[in-house]
């Protein structure tokens, strides 16, 4: 009988903790499958928080688990062009149990006020340097407001909805009501005309030699087209260029050239001092100017462990490659006197990229999804710019290879 019991108790708390990581990660899916609702995300983010601060520490341990892979299962997907597809579906249950851990730690005091607070702290802790679970981006397309003032008063509220017996339970909630928010329309413009051509080259076939001619004759196509069309600017996607750009003379002077009668931005390696970069290359009246990456990916582009297990993962998983380097700080680039914050795909969801802002109200990201897609991660990534557009009040113009091309406004 104590047996039956278990199982029956273990079986729960697994559905418990499941269904709780579905209401936690609804708003990515909904979006990603163009159902748009604010009401329905509204109820379906508030309810993931009573479940997190109700279910018991095994369910919430579990919720954490699955959560981890609802969220971020795509990550696997990336490692079949490092030739280590056979590391995809162990990466995925050591994410989903990385997010295990961290849940368990939320519930070493097992009460629901600590629980409370470690459910708005977590979206401070970054493990490994990967900064993409921020539970406040559940309520991005809600009635709700998610800055972290709000997210901190939400959560109270849910708390008191919890601790509050009998009828006046159900007046914690009418503060909601207080907040609640519908943005109208935000009228911005540049005044500049841009052109952002959708590119969809799977990444199987991006880097392939046979492939860099028309690659390159594609791409000098594309500035030409919007020249013809009278753009003032055109934006490429990261690493449109699979080359070392500026090791290319012949093709850097053809840039060089155009960009005499339109602004150039795009995306390619650069060399300098013996160290690679992931840059940005702004061509502008016949002159260049380059951004480096300030922020890399954890894993794919840099190793964020201690140098002997960098040079050992290096040397084993990634054929000896070295770790590209970094810029000290983010870079501005001017466009026809407007002031353009540059920032390469992972990075335009980092803090430090939105630093010293000042007068810049534009924001130019450039991407390469094709790792990662089909997938949820261009969505999650859709999301994750809405939150820090509206959070520094800047307009982002995003241009994609391998998921639609969008600009997200505050």
């Amino acid at each position: 009988m104590f047996l039956v019991k278990r199982a029956y108790s273990n079986k729960t708390n697994i559905i418990k903790g499941f269904i709780t990581a579905l209401f936690l990660c609804s708003f990515i899916y909904l979006e990603h499958y163009a159902i748009f609702s604010k009401l329905l995300n509204t109820l379906l983010a508030l309810f993931s928080f009573y479940m997190l601060l109700t279910i018991n520490k095994k369910s919430f341990v579990i919720a954490g688990f699955f959560t981890g892979i609802f969220w971020f299962y795509w990550i696997g997907n990336s490692f079949q062009y490092y030739d280590l597809a056979y590391l995809k579906y162990p990466i995925i249950f050591c994410i989903g149990l990385g997010y295990a851990l961290l849940f368990y730690f939320m519930t070493i005091v097992d009460k629901t006020i600590y629980r409370a607070v470690a459910l708005f702290l977590v979206s401070f802790v970054h493990p490994v340097g990967f900064n993409w679970f921020i539970p406040e981006l559940t309520l991005v397309n809600s009635y709700l407001p998610y800055s972290k003032a709000h997210f901190a008063l939400i959560l109270a509220l849910v708390y008191m909805f919890i601790k509050i017996n009998g009828f006046k339970r159900f007046l914690a909630p009418l503060p909601l009501l207080l907040i609640v928010t519908s943005q109208g329309t935000y009228i911005d413009s540049t005044g500049l005309k841009i052109s952002m051509p959708q590119l969809n080259t799977p990444q199987e076939q991006k880097w392939l030699k046979n492939n860099l001619a028309k690659t390159i004759d594609d791409n000098l196509l594309l500035i030409d087209n919007a020249i013809i069309e009278k753009n003032d600017l055109i934006i490429l996607p990261e690493t449109v260029f699979p080359v070392v750009l500026n090791t290319e003379e012949f093709l850097m002077e053809a840039l060089l050239k155009k960009s005499e009668e339109i602004d150039i931005i795009a995306g390619a390696i650069y060399y300098e001092d013996k160290n690679y970069y992931n840059a940005t290359y702004h061509f502008k009246n016949g002159n260049l100017n380059i951004a480096k990456k300030v922020v890399l990916v954890p894993f794919g582009e840099e190793i964020p462990l201690p140098q002997f297990l960098v040079d050992f993962i290096n040397e084993k998983f990634y054929n000896g490659a070295q770790d590209y380097k970094t810029a000290s700080k983010p870079t501005d680039f001017n466009i026809k006197g407007i002031n353009f914050r540059n920032a390469i795909c992972y990075e335009a969801t980092s803090e430090k990229i939105y630093q010293n802002l000042k007068d810049t109200k534009y924001m130019i990201v450039t991407s390469n999804n094709a790792w990662f897609t089909p997938s949820i991660e261009p969505t999650l990534q859709k999301i994750l710019l809405k939150y820090y557009a509206n959070k520094y009040a800047i307009t982002i113009f995003h241009s994609i290879n391998g998921s639609e091309n969008y600009i997200v406004r505050p």
